[in-house]
């Protein structure tokens, strides 16, 4: 076997430079590296290793297509390097790099390093982020292009079918191994790339419509949103075929605010992973340093009623309980739950985002992490913004209805009751008054932001971090 491409998160066939390159030679193994420790660390969860086993086994299929499959090595880095040095030493390794948390880039630096030093190795771009880039001055143009690229073909057929001896499994071999009842998730999204081609689609031709406006809304998301991320997480369908298409659809749609809006957005997902390529300590420190010092009680209790969507506001609750059955909700809501636990709470990010990220089954760690922090007033860059669960209630649920779905027991009372979280012995206890907890902690950020050490740092911050679209930024 001349090469061996590592799949992580980007089992795709089209535009997967690792698989496309590692392919040319025509003989090709391919192994996903299965790493109970990575699948046990924090903010990861079952409902995302069986939306990965969707993906898997739709590549694999695809793959046999190829006369080849795909083969699971289980253990760590350390494992497979010792393995590949002995059994392959004279083979070709290829994979895409991959921004995620501590454990899995630790791991894979040092695999990457000891076959860097043996030039058996080669690494390639994806999703757009940049490696050790200097400064994001153009980072912006640079993305652009790398969407602009063509998109690289389905890799070549194997000569002949690899049947390889030693520690790999078959897909098939692995899945019977597993314990994990997969019927349990029957409410939450598939994996693969066929189910990204079917949502792309329908999103781009008709589903995109009112995308701009309806994206608010826990209920109209769930339909407009293009419901993308899980498989751009999990590497099933590339941005850059995303945004080739997109461009394409701009030309003839009649739907062209929307569609730009979903643009944006594509931008946006790369910008804020870069942010944790940059500085990984990010997923353990605030961006602005000085942030960290805010919150220091941690309140179990609280947190515990708070994920598990008891803190007596139904309309936050229903988005908790929506989010726990289903893995998904709208970009907004995520945001009023983190400001919730941030600022009506002030618990520390660092103690809520891990629990909060076991419930999205599109978790992407530079995204997630990035926007937790924002939305915890701690990157020194981002105005904070305190949603109100009151004022959110009645904006995106007038009548409530959407609220009495996720939380029957409360569906004959009055809508104005449930907005105002007026239910006395009928539901669970409000945790703390939303109105003076959030003045508490509009105050105190402030105070700190005014601090001229704040402002010194905050301009330090921008200067990695910052989008430099961004036309006014205050510190």
């Amino acid at each position: 076997m001349k090469d061996i491409v590592l799949i992580h998160r980007n089992a795709r066939m089209l535009d997967n430079p690792a698989l496309f390159h590692g392919s040319k030679n025509q003989d090709y193994g391919i192994i996903y590296l299965f790493d109970k420790n990575y699948w046990e660390a924090n903010g990861k969860s079952e409902i995302q290793f069986n939306f990965l086993l969707d993906c898997l086994e739709d590549f694999d299929r695809k793959l046999k297509e190829k006369n080849s499959q795909l083969f699971v090595f289980s253990g760590n880095y350390f494992d497979l390097q010792k393995w590949i040095e002995t059994d392959f030493s004279e083979s070709t390794i290829h994979v895409n790099h991959c921004t995620d948390v501590g454990y899995f880039r630790d791991g894979f630096s040092n695999f990457r390093d000891y076959f860097l030093k043996r030039k058996k190795i080669k690494i390639y771009s994806d999703f757009g982020i940049q490696v050790k880039a200097p400064n994001r001055d153009k980072w912006a143009s640079d993305w652009e292009d790398q969407m602009s690229n063509p998109l690289l073909k389905e890799p070549y057929a194997n000569q002949k079918i690899k049947k390889i001896d030693g520690p790999l499994k078959t897909l098939s071999q692995f899945l019977k191994d597993l314990k994990l009842l997969r019927n349990k998730y029957s409410s939450f999204q598939k994996g693969g790339s066929d189910e990204a081609y079917s949502l792309l689609d329908t999103f781009l031709k008709h589903r995109c419509a009112g995308y701009s406006f309806k994206m608010s809304s826990p209920h109209e998301a769930e339909h407009s949103c293009s419901r993308l991320s899980p498989h751009i997480a999990f590497g099933c369908i590339s941005i850059r075929e995303i945004y080739q298409k997109l461009l394409k659809e701009l030309e003839i749609t009649s739907y062209k605010k929307d569609l730009n809006s979903f643009k944006k957005r594509l931008y946006w997902h790369c910008h804020f992973i870069q942010k944790l390529e940059t500085e990984p300590e990010l997923e353990f420190k605030s961006m602005h340093p000085m942030a960290d010092e805010l919150r220091q009680d941690i309140n179990n209790e609280l947190i515990e009623k708070w994920i598990m969507g008891e803190t007596g506001f139904p309309f936050l609750d229903a988005c908790i309980q929506y989010l726990r059955k289903g893995g998904w909700i709208n970009f907004r809501m995520r945001a009023m739950i983190m400001s919730f636990a941030s600022y009506n709470l002030w618990q520390p990010w660092q103690k809520t985002s891990p629990l909060l990220a076991e419930l999205f089954v599109d978790y992407e760690p530079g995204i997630h992490i990035s926007q937790v922090q924002m939305q915890s007033g701690v990157t020194g860059i981002n105005l904070p913004r305190i949603y109100s669960v009151l004022k959110q209630s009645k904006d995106q649920d007038p009548k409530a209805d959407w609220i009495k779905a996720q939380i029957p027991k409360i569906s004959n009372v009055c809508s104005d009751k449930i907005h105002n979280a007026e239910l006395n012995d009928l539901y669970f206890d409000k945790l703390v008054d939303p109105v003076l907890t959030a003045k508490k902690a509009r105050e105190t950020i402030w105070a700190s932001r005014s601090n001229i050490e704040f402002k010194k740092i905050a301009r330090e911050v921008y200067l990695k971090h910052g989008s430099r679209k961004r036309q006014n930024v205050r510190f």
